[in-house]
């Protein structure tokens, strides 16, 4: 069997347990009628801040622009699927957690399940994010982020990294079943590290170096993204971008 049918037997055999976990389990999900909630939670006496973030199945946009520490909008129309946000602080430390409650079962009907969530610009962030099933568009560079740590399940994601960074970032993206786009800044450095699975990792214009790839401004800036990334049997693309979103 050669690589490509590998993959696409691969894609089959998940593509067939994902729709079978969705059939079996909790069928107490009824599809009713949309519903749409906005969620703040300030900062409190936190110097940094840890958010994790779990979502099994719908679409995600994460930004920055939040006057308190996170500004959030949820919408669905499965009253089970309500997300759960939680906030503690311990000593300067806050911990955020927002995740999907964990009921899987079959429904009917169309199944509506998006979040909107901003962050403070400001704030020190370390965010874990898990994805199951959809998409998520990621834009991350007007934070404060130290670190990053994306798994990826099955579907599509946008992880852009342009902006005016003021700190380095230790990034970690294992991609899953689907496509993974990571855009980069021109003049910030960047050094990706990939470690490829059956799936590809598409490099674009950034240049081999050392056993990573880099681009012109790698150990010319003061501030340096370190990424590494992984691929599962999808696959991951390296771009370079010419300008950098407004948040």
């Amino acid at each position: 069997m050669n690589m490509r049918m590998t993959k696409l037997w691969l894609l089959a055999t998940v593509a067939t347990v994902v729709g079978t976990a969705a059939c079996v389990g909790d069928h107490d999900l009824r599809v009713g009628e949309l519903q749409t909630e906005s969620r703040s939670v300030k900062l409190g006496d936190a110097k940094t801040v840890r958010a994790e973030i779990r979502m099994g199945a719908g679409e995600m946009k994460l930004a920055g622009g939040a006057r308190e520490l996170l500004e959030a909008e949820f919408s669905y129309n499965i009253a089970r699927w309500k997300p759960e946000v939680e906030y503690s602080v311990s000593g300067t430390r806050g911990l955020l957690t927002i995740r999907q409650p964990e009921r899987s079962g079959g429904h009917m009907g169309p199944r509506h399940y998006q979040w909107n969530l901003h962050f403070n610009n400001k704030v020190p962030l370390e965010l874990i994010v898990n994805l199951g099933a959809g998409k998520a568009e990621l834009t991350l560079g007007s934070l404060a982020l130290r670190n990053l740590d994306l798994n990826m399940g099955v579907g599509e994601a946008v992880v852009d990294l342009t902006g005016d960074w003021k700190n380095d970032l230790e990034a970690h993206i294992k991609g899953g079943v689907g496509k993974a786009t990571v855009r980069l800044p021109h003049d910030v450095g960047v050094q990706v590290y990939a470690k490829r699975g059956i799936g590809e990792i598409r490099a674009g214009e950034l240049r081999k170096a050392d056993g990573a790839y880099v681009n012109e401004a790698y150990g010319k800036s003061p501030v340096t993204l370190r990424i590494n990334v992984e691929t599962g049997i999808g696959e991951i693309n390296l771009e370079l971008a010419e300008t950098s979103p407004v948040i």
